[in-house]
C-alpha cells in the first residue's frame, strides 16, 4: 500500500512520460520500479489503467499509485503517475494514430510542470514519429523541434552522449570511447540537409552548444570538435565547397570570439582516439554521421539531451521496439541513465544560478 507525502520544495521530482503506448516505454519505468531502481523523487506521467495492466501482463509487482503535483506516494515497488487518460486501447506492438494527442498531452504536462515549479526536469521514453503526423500532425518531426516550439526558444541543440561522458568533468578525461556528440541539423532528410548548413546556424548551435557544456555539465571552458560535412571534408572544395564558403568561416569567427573549437574534421577520422584526445564534445553536421558512432560505442547506456531549453530535458538512447514490447525483455538501461542524467543536470543548473 502507499502512502502520501508531501514533496520538499528542495526536491522537486523528476518526471518521466511514458512515450508512445504501443511501444516499450510504459514498461521500462515499470521495471526500473520492480528492481528497485527507480529514484524515490521520481513520477511518470501516463494513463494508470494502462500501466496497471502492462504490470500485471509482464508479472511485475509493482503499484501504480495516482497523485499530483505537490503530493508523492512512497512505498516499496510503488510507481507515483500523473494521470493522463488513453484515447484509445493500447496494444503492445501495435501501432494507434488514436493516440497520437495523448503522447503529446503527456509531454504538454511534462513542459507545463517543469516551468511553473512543479518538476525539476522531465525525462521521455521513445514515441513514434509517424503515428504522430499520422494521427493529425503533419508538421511533427520530433521530440526536439516540438520541445523547442512549446518552451518558445528559436533553437535547440541535440546533444547524445555515452554513460562515462555524462559524468566526465575534468581535464584528464579524454573522450576516448566515449562520447558527447552534439547536432547542427536534426530529424531532416539527407536531401534537406546541405541546404540548412548555413553560416548563421553553425555560429548559433555552436554557441548554444559551449554555453550548456558550461551551464549544465559544469565544463569551465569547453573544447569542441567539428566534422565536416563532407567526405574528407570537402578536399579543398574538390567534394563540395560548404567547408570553405560556410563551415570554416564560421568556426574562424567563433575561435575569434574566444571559443576552443577545432576543425573542420573529416568525419570518418575524428571519430578516433588521436582526434577525440582532449575534446569535451563532437559537433557533427547531420543526424547519422555523427550518432551511428555514438550507439556502435554505447548503445543502450547512453542519453539523449535538448540543450538551449529553459528546462531540463533528457531522453532514451533509442526507439519504441515494436517487435519486443509486451515481452518484459527490453533493456531499461538507458532510461535508468537518462532519469540520473535529468536529476544531476537539474542540480547544476540550480548550483549554477546561485
Amino acid at each position: 500500500m502507499a502512502d502520501s507525502a508531501s514533496l520538499p520544495a528542495n526536491a522537486l521530482p523528476v518526471v518521466v512520460t511514458t512515450g508512445e503506448p504501443a511501444g516499450i516505454g510504459p514498461e521500462l519505468t515499470l521495471m526500473l520500479v520492480s528492481r528497485g531502481l527507480l529514484p524515490s523523487n521520481t513520477v511518470a506521467i501516463g494513463d494508470p489503467d494502462m500501466l496497471r495492466q502492462r504490470a500485471i501482463a509482464l508479472g511485475l509487482n509493482v503499484t501504480v499509485a495516482e497523485c499530483s503535483a505537490g503530493e508523492y506516494p512512497v512505498g516499496t515497488q510503488v510507481l507515483p503517475v500523473w494521470p493522463v487518460a488513453l484515447k484509445a486501447s493500447a496494444k503492445p506492438g501495435v501501432l494507434d494514430p488514436a493516440n497520437a494527442d495523448y503522447v503529446l498531452s503527456t509531454l504538454a504536462l511534462a513542459v507545463d510542470a517543469c516551468q511553473h515549479g512543479h518538476a525539476a526536469a522531465m525525462v521521455t521514453a521513445p514515441l513514434h514519429k509517424g503515428v504522430i503526423i499520422e494521427g493529425g500532425h503533419p508538421d511533427f518531426t520530433g521530440h526536439t523541434e516540438w520541445l523547442r516550439d512549446a518552451c518558445g526558444v528559436d533553437d535547440v541543440v541535440m546533444m547524445l552522449a555515452t554513460d562515462a561522458a555524462l559524468h566526465a568533468t575534468s581535464p584528464e578525461w579524454q573522450g576516448s570511447g566515449d562520447l558527447r556528440v552534439a547536432l547542427v541539423t536534426t530529424h531532416l532528410p539527407l536531401r534537406k540537409v546541405a541546404d540548412a548548413i548555413t553560416f548563421e546556424r553553425v555560429i548559433r548551435i555552436s554557441r548554444l552548444l559551449a554555453a550548456d557544456l558550461q551551464r549544465q555539465f559544469g565544463i569551465a571552458k569547453p573544447r569542441i570538435a567539428v566534422c565536416g560535412l563532407n567526405p574528407h571534408a570537402g578536399e579543398d572544395g574538390h567534394l563540395g565547397r560548404e567547408e570553405l564558403d560556410i563551415i570554416i568561416p564560421a568556426l574562424d569567427a567563433l575561435r575569434a570570439e574566444g571559443m576552443d573549437i577545432r576543425g573542420p574534421l573529416p568525419a570518418d577520422t575524428l571519430f578516433t582516439p588521436r582526434h577525440l584526445a582532449g575534446v569535451d564534445a563532437v559537433l557533427a553536421m547531420y543526424h547519422d554521421q555523427g550518432l551511428a558512432v555514438l550507439k556502435y560505442a554505447g548503445f543502450g547506456q547512453a542519453a539523449n539531451i535538448t540543450l538551449g531549453l529553459p528546462l531540463v530535458r533528457t531522453s532514451v538512447d533509442h526507439g519504441t521496439a515494436l517487435d519486443l514490447a509486451g515481452k518484459g525483455v527490453a533493456d531499461p538501461g538507458s532510461l535508468n541513465v537518462a532519469i540520473a542524467l535529468a536529476r544531476r543536470l537539474a542540480d547544476q543548473r540550480v548550483s549554477a544560478a546561485v
